[in-house]
């Protein structure tokens, strides 16, 4: 569903074309295929002197996964990906020969390649240098992220408590971040708390890291939804396809697509949480992964908009969310991870969407305050705020609209559906436990300071 002009530019007489003229020329992105390696090319770990052990351990990880690792930069090689760890760092000049050695082989960081930081969140009663050490390398990852070229993106994993570098947890995080499923995340930092107590141990290299668990997917007759529940289904996961009577015919499509089972049911009804838990329980023996995805836009600047328009994107996008979650907490489910869709639109807000912004952050807010109810019964409350997607309901917006969207993110092109799929299925992971109450943007790293 890449963009003409992204493709355009890209391939044959018009390629030529667009590099005589000075055009943006988008790369093409890397998206997982099944068998295909994890990096496009060796990875190199560099660290301060404090962090030497942590980063040693993640060295041999990813020997451990088959991967060619270097520690010494040479002069020859085209690496895949780069790990910066910093995560004893003490004082901000502590950090400063890791950093440089880091941009010393930027130019010979592969087309796709992958820089990943690894480094400890601020707090509180930090001494002042530790503090500020902490907390540069967020600055410094967002706006690296920023001057990568070529497909490349860059991403940070924030160790809170005291989390390990070689917990289930930062490693599934590393290996998302690293791989071809992160395409579209760019310029994020994600908090990895620390391991569940008796958390089983997950095998991280595997391709079906769902199997043997029941997803439910609201909304899932077309569009995001219909990825979201094709990437699961793929990763394993029997799924259960949401969406109103409506849609029938779409949601059947997807269930048959993904050999699961169709659930027409309106998701603002005050007995959908019992309706839905009731089917995962009698056709599929039980609910493991929930998500979120159903969602309405009803845009109109607020001094013309009008009741229903307000009221409608708010029992859709929010409340509907909020009763059902409240259902399934007195349920008292056992490791059920949900994933919510929210917006960059509730984070940075977006002109004439107000209630859409309204519920999206309200999206944001319920997830932060469900993550410790789940977690008291081995659980997560996760979101994902999309950017820019290509969807059929985006392509309605006007040619030049569209255009000046995709060029926003530093990646300069809209994401697919199957990005913000891929995120999900990587927060529905019983290997991301330690992953609790954050929000993933997806969305090329398309705005200032995000």
């Amino acid at each position: 569903m890449t963009d003409r002009y992204t493709q355009a530019v890209n391939s044959g007489f018009t390629k030529t074309l667009a590099t005589k003229l000075g055009l943006p020329r988008p790369a093409l992105l890397r998206r997982y295929r099944a068998g295909e390696p994890l990096t496009v090319g060796p990875v190199l770990v560099v660290s301060d002197g404090a962090s030497k052990a942590d980063a040693d351990a993640l060295a041999q990880t990813l020997l451990g996964w088959d991967l060619d690792v270097r520690r010494d930069p040479g002069d020859d090689v085209r690496f895949g990906a780069i790990v910066l760890v910093l995560t004893e760092t003490a004082r901000p000049g502590d950090a400063s020969e890791a950093v440089l050695a880091t941009g010393s082989v930027l130019r010979r960081l592969a087309g796709n390649g992958r820089v990943v930081t690894v480094s400890r969140a601020a707090a509180e009663g930090d001494a002042p240098a530790l503090s500020a050490a902490r907390n540069a390398v967020d600055g410094f990852l967002r706006s690296l992220a920023k001057e990568l070229r070529g497909g490349a993106t860059g991403n940070g994993i924030v160790l809170t408590d005291d989390a390990a570098v070689d917990q289930t947890s930062v490693l599934a995080t590393l290996r998302f971040f690293l791989s071809a499923k992160s395409a579209y995340v760019d310029g994020q930092l994600l908090r990895v708390g620390p391991a569940k107590a008796g958390a089983p141990a997950a095998d991280l290299t595997t391709d079906r890291p769902l199997a043997g668990k029941v997803a439910v997917v609201t909304g899932a007759a077309r569009g995001i939804g219909a990825a979201i529940a094709r990437t699961l289904a793929r990763d394993g996961a029997t799924v259960v396809c949401v969406d109103v009577p409506a849609a029938g015919e779409g949601l059947a499509r997807t269930a048959n697509a993904v050999g699961g089972t169709a659930l027409q049911l309106d998701v603002t009804a005050p007995d959908a949480g019992q309706r839905i838990l009731l089917h995962a329980r009698e056709r599929h023996g039980g609910l493991d992964i929930v998500v979120h995805n159903a969602g309405i836009l009803r845009d109109k600047l607020l001094a013309n908009m009008k009741p229903a328009q307000w009221d409608a994107v708010i029992a859709v996008n929010l409340e509907a969310q909020l009763q059902i979650n409240e259902t399934l907490v007195q349920a008292g489910l056992e490791n059920l991870h949900v994933v919510s869709l929210a917006s960059t639109s509730g984070i940075a807000g977006n002109k004439g969407q107000t209630n859409y912004a309204f519920s999206k952050a309200g999206v944001i807010g319920h997830t932060r305050a469900t993550a410790p109810l789940l977690a008291e019964h081995g659980g997560t409350a996760n979101a994902v705020a999309p950017g820019f997607i290509e969807t059929d309901m985006t392509a309605s917006i006007p040619f030049a609209t569209r255009s000046v969207a995709r060029l926003l993110p530093t990646l300069s092109q809209g994401g697919e559906p199957v990005d913000v799929a891929e995120a999900v299925a990587f927060l529905a992971w019983p290997a991301t436990a330690g992953v609790n109450g954050q929000v993933l943007r997806v969305c090329g790293q398309h705005m200032v300071g995000q």
